[in-house]
């Protein structure tokens, strides 16, 4: 039976985590990968390649895996993805290339996450780093955004030989991966500032602190600048809020201020300087990774946690392992539960937090069953902070400033999906900007396409 149970993967205890931003996940050793390699039955008609939204040739590298060539698999991913080593930590395998896996049918499904981080760490340690291009090509393209879909497309055209420079507006590049993802998911020194560094070793520029739409516009970087084509990937950090009473006390964050302040800026770390609440009971609004990642952060610094949420356990929309994790670390899980009303203190700061209980109705446009209201069920959650995780959308500065760049309803640049094109000639646009926002490795799956969109517009120019 040993073919359909995977390889456990080591963890940090889940009390001791709880206390500490160190990595949870302990990731795969050579002989625990090489075991899990083999339940790999290296199918003809590899459903899981269908699934990944960047086509890793994915039976290829897990081959090189069972026979110890590490170097070897790695230059396959690498083919296909510039960040395999953040993909194999915060990608949704579960409902992509494992969710399609053959092995899932009656077991557990090959842990081809947990592989592809083994291989790019293990790779990182042996001084491996991606193939560039043969050849170089004299036209200039700008990234703008260095995230998951700016970084993949950067790299993508660097391979084909284009002169790339990013520009991204914060002090750090990364995107929502220095952002966004906490420490205890994806380390920064370690594994993402090593993945931009073989981006840029591809010969790809990078310039930070640069904000397209202030600094320079698009039109400035095509006109005056010399680009002969922009990508715009500059993701969706504006984040939403509920508009309920009580809402503009103190103590009610957005995710994204919140998951800032520790994550880029450091402030998990008590010798840092800068400031970030420490809450006693804290409240977290939302279901999705990002809400995890607010109240697992929370949590850290010292605080008791509900997550409140208006469907149930089966819709959530975050990870199972970091739910999982999320469960095991004592996070507690309010579901079929919506806040109503905020209430302040005497001195304006967050004191309590009215909710209603919810059911499950007949199902939404999306095939959600949709949360309806039970009346007379109200009640009312002590607490000194709340953080509202309901999503975010793409900040409107690059689009006001750029001429014949159309927009969607929500504030999304509208463009195609195959290639990145937008309304504008030698503009493409790709990941959250577009879609709002979204996961990892679908930004990166955009970032590819718009990168051959690129290279297809400009060989025919």
């Amino acid at each position: 039976m040993d073919g359909f149970v995977r390889v456990p993967v080591r963890e940090q205890d889940a009390k001791e985590r709880a206390t500490n931003f160190k990595e949870v996940c302990l990731g795969y050793n050579k002989e625990e990968a090489e075991k899990e390699a083999t339940r790999c039955l290296n199918c003809k008609n590899p459903k899981c390649v269908q699934g990944c939204p960047v086509s890793i040739d994915i039976p290829a590298f897990i081959q090189q895996v069972k026979e110890g060539d590490v170097e070897g698999a790695y230059q396959t991913i690498s083919k296909s993805s510039a960040l395999p080593a953040v993909c194999g930590r915060v990608c949704p395998q579960e409902s992509q290339c494992e969710g399609q896996c053959v092995r899932g049918i009656k077991g557990d499904a090959v842990s081809i996450g947990k592989l592809e981080r083994y291989v790019a760490d293990t790779a990182r340690e042996m001084g491996v780093v991606p193939e560039g291009a043969k050849e170089k090509k004299n036209k200039k393209v700008a990234i703008i955004g260095s995230g998951p879909s700016g970084l993949t497309c950067a790299g993508d055209l660097a391979k084909m030989g284009y002169d790339v420079t990013i520009f991204e507006a914060l002090h750090e590049a990364g995107g929502v991966l220095v952002y966004g993802i906490p420490e205890f998911r994806l380390p920064k020194d370690a594994v993402v500032k090593k993945e931009i560094e073989n981006v840029k070793k591809l010969g790809v520029k990078l310039e930070t602190d640069v904000v397209i739409g202030k600094s320079v516009t698009v039109d400035d970087l095509m006109e005056k600048e010399g680009f002969e084509a922009v990508f715009i990937g500059s993701g969706a950090g504006l984040p939403r809020f509920m508009n309920i009473p009580g809402e503009q006390a103190m103590g009610v964050f957005s995710a994204n201020e919140f998951l800032t302040r520790s994550n880029l800026m450091k402030a998990f770390d008590e010798n840092s300087r800068t400031p970030i609440m420490r809450p006693k009971k804290c409240v977290v609004v939302g279901g999705g990774n990002v809400a995890m990642d607010a109240a697992r952060t929370a949590l850290r610094l010292g605080a008791e946690v509900h997550v409140v949420y208006r469907r149930g356990e089966e819709e959530l929309p975050a990870r199972k392992e970091e739910v999982g994790h999320a469960k095991e670390e004592g996070i507690i899980f309010d579901l079929l539960t919506n806040p109503v009303e905020i209430h302040e203190d005497e001195n304006g700061w967050v004191k309590s937090i009215t909710c209603i209980r919810m059911e499950l109705g007949e199902p939404d446009e999306s095939g959600r069953r949709s949360p309806v209201e039970v009346p007379g069920s109200e009640f009312e959650i002590e607490c000194d902070a709340v953080i509202m995780s309901l999503g975010t959308s793409p900040n409107p500065l690059i689009s006001s400033t750029t001429q014949g760049l159309e927009i969607n309803r929500r504030k999304c640049i509208v463009a195609e999906e195959a290639t990145g094109q937008t309304s504008k000639k030698g503009v493409f646009a790709g990941g959250d900007a577009v879609t709002g926002a979204a996961t990892v490795i679908l930004a990166m799956g955009a970032g590819k396409a718009a990168a051959k969109g690129i290279d297809e517009y400009l060989s025919n120019k």
